[in-house]
């Protein structure tokens, strides 16, 4: 994967489209999000921000925006429907080899 730049969110956007933005900074799925999907998001946001401050509002122009929303796998039902689940990282365990190698120091008295 090729080095990925987050842009930061646009501090004047409505608080429901900064809040997604940050969310989506630390959610599990961004780490596979690449330059042109930070674009996407950011652009996204701003659409939400700019309906969200809207005096009238179009359910059409919602629905549109949440199913943009949907590609990026924002949430869990999209990302259930692409069969992607997010798991905890599993903890590092040694190998034996190695525990075993430490327990030889220890014996010998070379372990701190």
């Amino acid at each position: 994967m090729r080095d990925v730049e987050i842009p930061d969110g646009d501090p004047d956007w409505h608080p429901i489209a900064q809040r997604l933005w940050d969310s989506l900074k630390s959610s599990g799925q961004s780490d596979f999000y690449q330059n042109s999907d930070w674009a996407f998001a950011f652009s996204l946001c701003e659409d939400l921000s700019h309906y969200k401050n809207a005096g009238k509002r179009s359910g059409q122009m919602l629905q549109t925006i949440y199913s943009a929303f949907e590609r990026l796998l924002v949430s869990e039902g999209d990302r259930r429907r692409v069969r992607i689940e997010l798991h905890e990282p599993e903890p590092e365990v040694q190998s034996a080899a190695v525990l075993a190698i430490a327990d030889y120091k220890k014996d010998l008295g070379l372990a701190e």
